[in-house]
């Protein structure tokens, strides 16, 4: 059980209007109208409670003594305070002390989610686009009051603006006075005579709008933008929630992404990988120059650095790694393969011979390199 002078922030020697004080500003921020926060509630019941009984110099002396087990008639000093059974069923139940007041009809909008897919060069370099959102945003005719526009709400007669009704029952321990929610007003305290006829008395209508968002360069599949308050307006005009923008990135045809690393293979002939050359990559920055040593062989790698992925949270890029497939010449006339065969005999080729690559990476690689070096 919580100790109630934690739970509103004061010390065992606090006036009663520091407990006031302590109790307002925390209501003020937990109150389920203003915070729909997960924990809000809980939170707020607990601060009430802790407000019941510090307020009521009884209930406090009685709770100093024997603490919460002493307030709530669980042992012989409750009652020995002052305290009565009304009390307890006024805590349990409601009543005059535990009533909320009326609720109001303005409340939170919820957040909204959509989906956009880019291009890979917009995940690179950044970009704007127009995304068209259904969304509820504020009646233009009654603009959140939700009446028609000429009237206005109405006091309601059930529970007399309170929003909720109190009932006597009687029971084997005597009356009790319950609390519950007006059925008149739903607990409002007021009643619309006359709804606004465009909303239906929601104070919000649906409508289709074009937003224009901002993707920062070096989003990713999955990133989400918050674009605050372009989310849903509430019931009665209330506050609109935000809007998150999920980020879907295409395909490319040539590149592929590794976080913030690209890659692409760039095929060459077999004749410019035995020579060298010096070969042209088109980037999503332009074209490159690239300078193949002769005899490059397929896999073999070569980086272009920062010609990546922008990085999302600082500066700087990723790097551009390009793959290089040497293509061996297929369909050749009977001139070219005279000249690949004057080849392999000028390399002492003439008879394929295929042997078994050593694996440079392997676990018998490093084991031979040990023993060598002993």
């Amino acid at each position: 059980m919580s100790d109630h002078y934690e739970v509103l922030g004061v010390s065992r020697d606090a006036s009663p209007d520091e407990i006031k004080k302590a109790y307002r500003r925390l209501a003020r921020k937990l109150h389920p109208d203003v915070n729909d926060g997960p924990q809000a509630a809980e939170r707020f019941k607990e601060v009430s409670r802790a407000y019941e009984v510090l307020s009521n110099p009884d209930k406090r002396r009685a709770y100093d003594l024997g603490g919460d087990a002493a307030v709530s008639g669980g042992g012989a000093a409750g009652f020995g305070a002052g305290f009565g059974f009304s009390d307890i069923f006024e805590t349990i139940f409601g009543g005059q002390g535990a009533q909320r007041g009326p609720a109001s009809r303005r409340r939170p909008g919820q957040n909204a989610l959509i989906r956009l897919e880019i291009e890979l060069r917009e995940a690179v370099f950044g970009s704007e686009r127009e995304v068209q959102i259904d969304t509820a945003v504020l009646c233009p005719t009654c603009q959140g009051s939700c009446c028609r526009p000429g009237t206005s709400p109405r006091t309601c007669d059930v529970c007399g603006g309170r929003g909720q009704v109190q009932r006597v029952a009687r029971s084997l321990l005597g009356q009790v006075m319950t609390t519950s929610t007006c059925p008149g007003c739903g607990g409002y305290g007021t009643v619309i005579p006359e709804p606004c006829l465009e909303c239906s008395g929601e104070g919000r209508v649906r409508t289709r709008r074009t937003l224009r968002i901002k993707v920062p360069a070096g989003v990713d599949t999955g990133t989400r933008i918050q674009l605050s308050g372009e989310g849903e307006v509430g019931p009665a005009g209330g506050p609109p929630g935000d809007l998150y923008v999920e980020i879907v990135e295409r395909p490319d045809e040539t590149f592929s992404r590794r976080g913030d690393d690209l890659h692409c293979t760039l095929e060459v002939p077999m004749t410019s990988a035995a020579l060298g050359a010096t070969l042209e990559v088109k980037t999503l920055d332009g074209v490159e120059r690239i300078d193949l040593r002769p005899g490059t062989q397929s896999g073999e790698v070569h980086t272009l650095r920062s010609f990546g992925v922008q990085h999302l949270r600082s500066g700087g890029r990723g790097d551009l790694h390009v793959h290089i497939d040497v293509k061996t010449p297929a369909g050749l006339d009977e001139e070219q393969a005279e000249l690949l065969r004057q080849l392999a005999r000028l390399r002492g080729e003439e008879q394929a011979e295929a042997r078994l690559a050593f694996n440079h990476g392997g676990v018998f690689s490093k084991l031979k390199e040990k023993l060598a070096g002993r």
